[in-house]
C-alpha cells in the first residue's frame, strides 16, 4: 500500500552535474508544482524512485540518509566484490587470523608504502608485534618512501607510483599515508580518490589501499571528519580496501566512542594506567597502544584480502564477505535500484525475514549497524 502522496520520500538521482551530491530526498510529490520547478532548478536532479515507509517513517528517513550519502549515479559499475573496511571492530579479530594465512601474505605479498611521520605508526605497531613473536608476526617484503599524499590534489605521489611500479614488477600492493592533508576541501579528497582509481585502472595486478587521515581533536563539527566520511562512503560505494586510520583512533578496547580525541589519543592514556599495554621505543604524535591496535589491524586488513573469512554469511550479510556493516547496505541498494549483483543466496539479502528483498531490509540494517536495532533474523 503507498503512502498519501504527502507522506512520500522520492529518491533524486544527480544528473551529470559534478557539484552535485549523488542522491538528494524530497518530501512530497515532485512531480507536481511548485515542487517540480524548484528540483529543475537546483540544476542537479532528475527523478527516480520513490521511497516510502509505513512505520516509524521520520527515523526511516533519517537512516536512510546515511544510505543515500554512500550511493552513486547508476552510471557507475556494479559492485562485484565487497569493500574491504580495516577499522576499530577488527582489533579484536586480530588473535584468530590462522597462521596459514599471516604465511601467505608474506609469500605473496610485496608492498610499497609511502608515508611520513603519521603513517609510520602502522609500521611502528607491526615491529612491536613482530617484537612479541617474530615467526608468527614476522613483516612481509615492505618498501617504504619519504613521501605522504600532500593535500589531496598534490601530483607527486601518482608519478612516484608509477615510476616504482614501473621498475619493480614484483611489487603488487600499494599503500599512501595521509599527514594532515584531509583536512582540506571536497575537491581535493575527490582528487585523492580519482587518482587512485586510475592507478588501479593503469595497473590491474595491484591492489591499492585506501587511508583516512588522523584524528585532529575538532571531532563531527569538523571538515576534518566529513572528509574522512568521503573516503568512507567512496571506498564502501566503489569495494575498495580501506585503512581506516581515524575510525582506530577513536575507539577503546571496550568500544567507546571518542569523536572529539586527537592524533594524541588521549583515551590510551587512560586505558593503559589500569590494563597492561606493550611500550615501544615511539609512536610518533601519539601512544604506543595506538600504534599497536594499527598494527593488528593491518594484519586483519591483509588475511582478509588473502581470503580469510573469520564469520559465516548469515542473513543481513548482502555481499557474504562473513560481516554484517554499512558495505552490506550500499550492496543492497545497489541491487534494489541499480541493477547490482543479487545476494547469493537470495536469502541472505532478507534481513528481515519478510520474504522480500527491497528498501525495508537495507533502513532495518541501518537501524541495526547505526542506532542499536534489532539483529537480522536468523533461519536464512
Amino acid at each position: 500500500m503507498r503512502l498519501p502522496k504527502s507522506r512520500e520520500i522520492w529518491l533524486l538521482q544527480r544528473t551529470s552535474h559534478f557539484s552535485c551530491w549523488p542522491y538528494q530526498l524530497w518530501a512530497g510529490n515532485p512531480l507536481t508544482t511548485p515542487s517540480r520547478q524548484a528540483i529543475l532548478a537546483l540544476g542537479c536532479w532528475r527523478l527516480d524512485y520513490p521511497v516510502y515507509f509505513l512505520e516509524d517513517f521520520l527515523t526511516k528517513i533519517r537512516l536512510l540518509l546515511v544510505v543515500l550519502a554512500l550511493l552513486l549515479p547508476a552510471a557507475t559499475p556494479s559492485l562485484s566484490a565487497a569493500a574491504i573496511i580495516a577499522d576499530h571492530t577488527t582489533v579484536a579479530k586480530f588473535s584468530q587470523i590462522p597462521a596459514s594465512y599471516l604465511n601467505q601474505v608474506r609469500a605473496d605479498y610485496n608492498f610499497f608504502y609511502g608515508h611520513t611521520s603519521h603513517g609510520s605508526q602502522i609500521m611502528t605497531g607491526l615491529g612491536m608485534l613482530e617484537a612479541e613473536n617474530a615467526t608468527l608476526y614476522a613483516l612481509p617484503t615492505v618498501t617504504e618512501y619519504n613521501g605522504d599524499l600532500g593535500s589531496g590534489v598534490d601530483t607527486g605521489w601518482p608519478d612516484v607510483t608509477r615510476g616504482y611500479l614501473d621498475a619493480h614488477p614484483e611489487c603488487n600492493f600499494v599503500m599512501w599515508s595521509w599527514c594532515g592533508g584531509v583536512d582540506s576541501p571536497e575537491e581535493n579528497i575527490t582528487a585523492y580518490l580519482n587518482a587512485m582509481n586510475q592507478l588501479e585502472g593503469e595497473y590491474p595486478n595491484v591492489t591499492f589501499l585506501y587511508m583516512t587521515g588522523h584524528l585532529d581533536g575538532i571531532g563531527p563539527e569538523g571538515n576534518l571528519y566529513q572528509r574522512n566520511n568521503q573516503i568512507r562512503a567512496w571506498c564502501a560505494a566503489h569495494s575498495k580496501i580501506l585503512f581506516d586510520f581515524a575510525d582506530i583512533e577513536s575507539y577503546s578496547p571496550d568500544n567507546t566512542y571518542y569523536p572529539d580525541g586527537s592524533e594524541a589519543c588521549e583515551w590510551c592514556y587512560t586505558w593503559c594506567a589500569s590494563n597492561s599495554c606493550p611500550a615501544c621505543v615511539e609512536c610518533a604524535h601519539s601512544h604506543c597502544f595506538n600504534c599497536y591496535q594499527k598494527g593488528k589491524t593491518w594484519w586483519w586488513m591483509l588475511a582478509r584480502v588473502a581470503g580469510w573469512n573469520p564469520e559465516p554469511a548469515t542473513c543481513g550479510d548482502a555481499n557474504s564477505d562473513g560481516s554484517i556493516d554499512i558495505s552490506d547496505v550500499v550492496y543492497l541498494i545497489k541491487y534494489i535500484f541499480s541493477g547490482g549483483p543479487a545476494p547469493n543466496p537470495l536469502s541472505y539479502g532478507d534481513a528481515n525475514c519478510d520474504s522480500a528483498i527491497d528498501i525495508s531490509d537495507a533502513a532495518y540494517l541501518i537501524s541495526y549497524i547505526f542506532s542499536g536495532g534489532s539483529a537480522p533474523c536468523a533461519g536464512c
